[in-house]
């Protein structure tokens, strides 16, 4: 299955860092039914030669412009770009698949705008595990919903709300919890970190409903999430320990999310949602 007229649905990347790169170069080997057909970034030197080294042929176009040379943009770059890329691809009446669902939490006037315009958001599971099934509870009642994110303290450092609280992860021996709250509050504190429960929230419940704990824990080599949740027709506890990318702060089954995503666009059988 591709698009309606036959052809390959062209894919758009916004960004080429731990999870665009991967997408692009898996896109560049061939994806049935999808293409990669250009690529944005900040510095389009940088870009065009990291496109070379990988040996891959797409033009580096400016954020704005993506959604001109795609059905499909993807959204993997850091959070502060995140309108310079939904705005265009809404307008264009895109689907739009972004990477940062918490900065998506601070910008939800975007889906309103997509419902008007004819364009699709559709986020991908990322990181996290069970979106299937936290959505089919939502359909009902869910009770509660809690996430226990574990990280190695390199793949927290930098966070801003770190930095806010004169919060140190230097010479950490032991799990330190550095985070408890709301989700919403803790994808703004840790926008580079913990996507994965603006995520669970919008599958759920909601950004100030589901609850979030963070921990530093220098034990610990895989970035790991347990979702609790308690519902009207089911009560699970799950975890995934996600070996980290190049880029610590990133699990390396980010970017194989976002290709299985876009398989299921254009795939004639699916499981799940």
């Amino acid at each position: 299955m591709a698009s309606a007229n036959g052809k390959s649905l062209a894919v758009g990347i916004a960004g080429l860092g731990a999870v665009g790169t991967v997408v692009a170069r898996r896109l560049a080997t061939g994806m049935k039914g999808l293409r990669l057909s250009a690529v944005a970034v900040r510095d389009p030197e940088r870009g065009q030669q990291r496109l070379a080294k990988d040996g891959i042929d797409a033009p580096v176009v400016p954020l704005a412009a993506l959604a001109d040379h795609a059905d499909i943009v993807v959204e993997a770059i850091p959070a502060a770009h995140f309108r310079a890329v939904a705005e265009p691809a809404i307008a264009a009446k895109r689907i739009f698949m972004p990477l940062s669902a918490g900065a998506l939490l601070d910008n939800f006037d975007l889906v309103a705008r997509a419902e008007a315009e004819g364009a699709r958001i559709i986020v991908p599971t990322g990181a996290l595990l069970g979106l299937d099934a936290v959505r089919a509870a939502a359909t009902g009642e869910i009770v509660s919903v809690r996430m226990i994110t574990r990280k190695p303290p390199q793949g927290l450092a930098g966070a801003p709300y770190l930095v806010a609280n004169g919060i140190s992860l230097d010479g950490l021996n032991a799990p330190k919890r550095v985070f408890d709250g709301t989700a919403r509050d803790g994808a703004r504190g840790f926008p580079a970190n913990v996507n994965v429960a603006a995520a669970l929230a919008l599958a759920g419940i909601g950004p100030d409903r589901t609850r979030l704990e963070i921990w530093a824990d220098p034990a610990i080599e895989r970035n790991t999430h347990t979702i609790e949740v308690e519902a009207d027709s089911a009560r699970f506890r799950m975890t995934i320990e996600n070996v980290p990318s190049e880029n610590p702060r990133t699990g390396r089954i980010t970017a194989l999310s976002v290709l299985a995503c876009l398989e299921g666009l254009v795939a004639p059988f699916r499981v799940g949602s």
